[in-house]
């Protein structure tokens, strides 16, 4: 008895179904090594504790970065970003440049994740009312949590939360200059 996938070599045609029981592929977005970009426009909003930006405003947030699906499941980034802050004419701005890791719950649409990271914190604060004016480096990290709405199979408009942590030294005076960053954005593959 001839297999029922015979006919589809000797005459042509569309390919077969898959047979049963086979695993569904991924979604063309979460293909093993894709990379992509993304970027992010937002809001941050300081900490309120004693030794952090008590007073400040919220403020404005950017970043962009580049990562790769490394499986559906698990995605790594690299990202440079800046935040900032104001208090009157106290000024606060920070720079991350961080690398990181996303855990995906892959979906033909929405695909919903949690991550974190770690880097470099570039940051300054000029508060005249005090005298410090001083900048520093300084390691910090941050855990996000987000979801990715797929458009088409190149490109997902973004929301992501992120609390970001660093303490650097101004003028001999650690400063938290921790907070929550909430952006929209897109993500782009190519």
């Amino acid at each position: 008895m001839a297999d029922r996938y015979d006919r589809y070599e000797k005459y042509g045609g569309p390919p077969p179904p898959p047979p049963r029981g086979a695993p569904v592929p991924p979604p063309p977005h979460a293909v093993y090594g894709q990379l992509y970009f993304f970027g992010h426009l937002g809001l941050f909003e300081p900490n309120s504790s004693g030794g952090g930006l008590q007073g400040y405003d919220s403020g404005g947030e950017f970043d962009i970065g580049f990562g790769s699906r490394v499986s559906p499941n698990l995605a790594i980034d690299g990202t440079f970003g800046m935040y900032f802050s104001e208090a009157g004419p106290n000024e606060l701005w920070v720079a991350p440049l961080t690398g990181g890791f996303r855990l995906i719950l892959p979906g033909p649409v929405v695909e919903p994740y949690v991550g974190g990271g770690v880097g470099l914190y570039f940051a300054d604060l000029d508060e005249p009312t005090s005298g410090i004016n001083d900048s520093d480096t300084t390691f910090g990290g941050y855990l996000s949590m987000g979801v990715d709405a797929w458009l088409n199979p190149r490109m997902a408009l973004n929301f992501e939360g992120k609390y970001q942590w660093a303490e650097p030294e101004f003028d001999g005076w650690d400063v938290e200059v921790s907070g929550w960053t909430i952006a929209l954005g897109v993500r782009v593959r190519f």
